[in-house]
């Protein structure tokens, strides 16, 4: 049995075929292939520039700690570029564009855009943005720390306490230092 479906409208055909090519088991889990590797070489320069552009002024690096019992200092620490849009379309495309991040339903209408899971940090979003690069002076800056702190979690600094230490130094640099929810001391 088959089922087709026709849709009118570009974004809506987008969406829904990114969200059935996701939900399907078009074959066997031992049958799917690899993932192909990203290369961003791949990426036009005009699409290039306008994520660039678009990640300048509504995107966000930072450094996530959040509440872990399970990990040995007890918390997970991330590296994370978000987005947050009213725009799903646009967040799945860039989603695409980039290779890797999931997208969430924040409420109100509201979708997330983010890239946690550092080894695509490392080989997707750091790459691509060395190669498009960013127009405003905060974002180059708090871009600069973010590589910084891939590098040294590469390394496995946010597995010692000193390490954090030094990533939270780090992380002083980046968005202007804005509000914690965490003191240094927990």
């Amino acid at each position: 049995e088959c089922v087709v479906f026709f849709f009118n409208d570009t974004a809506t055909t987008e969406i829904y075929t990114l969200s059935l090519h996701d939900a399907l088991p078009i074959w066997n889990q031992q049958e799917r292939p690899l993932p192909r590797m990203f290369n961003n070489n791949q990426v036009s320069d005009s699409v290039g520039y306008y994520i660039a552009g678009f990640v300048d002024g509504e995107g966000r690096f930072y450094l996530s700690f959040q509440r872990r019992q399970d990990h040995k200092l007890p918390w997970k620490i991330s590296l994370c570029l978000n987005i947050c849009q009213k725009d799903k379309v646009v967040l799945t495309w860039l989603k695409k564009q980039l290779g890797c991040g999931i997208i969430r339903n924040k409420g109100g209408g509201v979708w997330m855009f983010e890239v946690n899971n550092l080894k695509a940090i490392r080989s997707n979003v750091i790459p691509f943005f060395e190669r498009f690069g960013f127009i405003s002076a905060r974002k180059k800056r708090d871009f600069a720390v973010f590589q910084q702190m891939a590098e040294r979690m590469a390394e496995g600094a946010h597995l010692s306490r000193e390490g954090v230490v030094d990533l939270i130094s780090l992380r002083r640099r980046m968005n202007d230092s804005g509000p914690w929810k965490y003191s240094e001391e927990q």
